[in-house]
């Protein structure tokens, strides 16, 4: 007599599988009754959870009671009575794109969603009337090719989110536990060696993702990239789902990958599966769908998609995912997939011949991210005047101008410079990303964008290296820079001096992301920002003058232990300008 008992595996998958059956018996539509009620996916997450014997989480309880996208009135009242929301209400309102920052700042956040980092000019123009009407009188390039607005009144916070929506920038889900702004190859259309060109893709799943009331259900925030190939890196593994386009025998597909999460030292898991450019919707859709089952609703700090792979395994995750789809996902060996050709690093920066012929783009160095009202509407014309009127955002916190015809080149480029702004950059700055840091950020131990500034001042002045190099700084364990990935990443910390408490860094080398994969590691813990120039001066002299014939920053880190690394760090004698 044959043994039939399911084993864990096959107890998920027909867990998926039925579960698969309810949803496409209608649980697809959009959910809730009246009232506000929870969609029926979240509710059913919430109830299995609480029938296991555990306690909701107050963010969890808070969506249980009224959905936070019914909650738009709430939201204008206090704009009304500018008032900023309570703790937790300050949550729910991040559903609709609205921060409250303080201690650091007494005011709204707003980070936008632009799919792929595409934007019009006339968008671009908008952006910085509101900048200048309704917050700071500038705007921040996120690590997610975005844009934040900041230091917005309490009674501009609804204004704020009606203007973008007018220019088709609605916010909504931008914040709390939803899919961020979708990520992409910037050069999209436009790069000569790319695989597929993932704007129609990006447009889809936006707007699926944006109009499908289920998918603001989330366990907690949820990042996807789509990488097409190219030129320009998107750190795409640093997602929770990761699309990286590859050829087959059977034609051009996304490598698919799951689980990145850099902040806790994690890239996305290999799934041996690959998806047509015409099911990815489809896949990330039941992807989502099983995470809003699976995912923790009682414990935060576990409740990323990470965490649900590391308890269940990727096989069985993949079942339920297949269970959804009602059809086993595409695997493919790896000896039959080609990739395409690796990006090139700081390819997001300098003048690029695009695959139209005659046509270029040209990527802007922004200082730090940050780009003053007049700067974006400079841009803007610039994209309008000389190129397409398309601006396009980089996780690299900078952003293209395409389809410049190359007789007009010079002039663009004299445009820009005339901003206040350059395509050139240093090997060094070419690379330099900084989170928004404590000016901004009730969580960061120090002031990254002054830092990254200043140490780029002081090592520009005192030694030239010729490789490009990534140094990131964030200012908390968010990662928000994602420093884990950076040749040199500096995580904010505070440092004793005496009596003292002064703002800091822990110094981390030899990370990587792309062809280069890899999470970096401390070797100096609570390195004070007075003495952060000389410690990486020391690092990368030792590099220049000891590398290996075309040896590269992070291959130099490798052959050397933290121990001997933390003591070139700390062969400093010249005190921080």
């Amino acid at each position: 007599m044959h043994d039939t008992a399911f084993d864990v595996t096959q107890q998920e998958y027909l867990k998926g599988f039925m579960a698969g059956v309810e949803a496409r018996r209608g649980s697809l539509a959009p959910a809730g009754g009246g009232g506000g009620a929870p969609p029926d996916a979240l509710r059913a997450a919430q109830d299995a959870a609480i029938a296991a014997g555990g306690t909701l989480t107050p963010q969890e309880q808070a969506k249980r009671e009224k959905h936070p996208l019914d909650r738009w009135d709430e939201i204008a009242t206090r704009a009304e009575a500018g008032t900023f929301p309570k703790p937790i209400d300050d949550f729910l309102g991040r559903f609709h794109g609205l921060f409250f920052v303080g201690p650091a700042q007494d005011a709204f956040m707003c980070r936008l969603r632009i799919p792929g980092g595409i934007l019009s000019s006339h968008q671009a123009d908008g952006i910085a009337a509101i900048a200048e009407d309704c917050a700071g009188g500038y705007a921040d390039v996120t690590t997610r090719a975005n844009l934040q607005l900041r230091e917005i009144p309490a009674t501009k916070g609804a204004e704020v989110v009606m203007r973008l929506g007018d220019l088709g920038l609605l916010p909504r889900g931008t914040g709390a536990d939803n899919v961020r702004n979708i990520t992409a190859s910037p050069t999209a259309g436009i790069d000569p060696a790319e695989l597929i060109d993932t704007r129609p893709i990006l447009r889809a799943l936006h707007h699926h993702i944006l109009h499908t009331r289920d998918l603001f259900a989330l366990p907690r925030k949820f990042n996807i990239s789509v990488s097409g190939g190219g030129a320009v890196e998107v750190l795409q593994e640093t997602n929770d789902i990761s699309l990286t386009a590859v050829e087959t025998d059977l034609g051009l597909r996304f490598r698919l990958t799951l689980g990145g999460i850099s902040g806790h030292r994690d890239f996305a898991r290999g799934t041996g599966a690959v998806v047509a450019p015409d099911e990815v919707v489809r896949v990330c859709d039941a992807i989502l769908r099983v995470f809003i089952a699976e995912g923790d609703r009682t414990d935060r700090r576990k409740a990323r998609l990470k965490y649900v792979l590391d308890r269940m395994g990727v096989e069985a995750f993949l079942g339920l995912v297949e269970a959804r789809l009602g059809q086993p996902l595409e695997r493919m060996a790896e000896e039959a997939i080609r990739p395409g050709a690796p990006p090139a690093k700081h390819g997001h920066v300098g003048v690029h011949a695009q695959r139209q012929p005659g046509l270029s783009y040209i990527g802007v160095v922004t200082p730090v991210g940050r780009l003053t009202a007049m700067q974006l509407r400079g841009l803007a014309e610039v994209a309008r005047r000389f190129g397409s009127a398309t601006l396009r955002l980089t996780v690299w916190q900078n952003l293209l101008i395409s389809d410049i015809p190359e007789p007009h080149v010079p002039e663009a480029l004299a445009a820009i410079a005339a901003l206040g702004l350059t395509h050139e950059a240093s090997a060094l700055r070419g690379g330099l990303v900084a989170c928004t840091g404590n000016a901004g950020c009730k969580f960061a131990a120090s002031n990254t964008k002054r830092h990254a500034a200043q140490l780029a001042d002081y090592l520009e002045t005192r030694i030239s290296i010729d490789a490009p190099i990534n140094i990131h700084l964030t200012g908390c364990h968010h990662s928000c820079a994602q420093h884990y990935v950076a040749d040199i990443g500096l995580l904010g910390a505070k440092v004793e001096r005496g009596e003292d408490l002064l703002e800091g860094y822990d110094l981390h080398v030899g990370g990587g992301a792309g062809p280069e994969q890899k999470i970096g590691r401390m070797i100096v813990k609570g390195v004070a920002a007075d003495e952060l120039g000389p410690a990486v001066l020391a690092l990368l002299t030792a590099w220049m003058a000891q590398r290996r014939q075309g040896e590269s920053f992070q291959s130099f880190t490798a052959r050397h232990d933290d121990a001997a690394l933390a003591a070139l760090a700390a062969a400093r004698e010249e005190a921080f300008a």
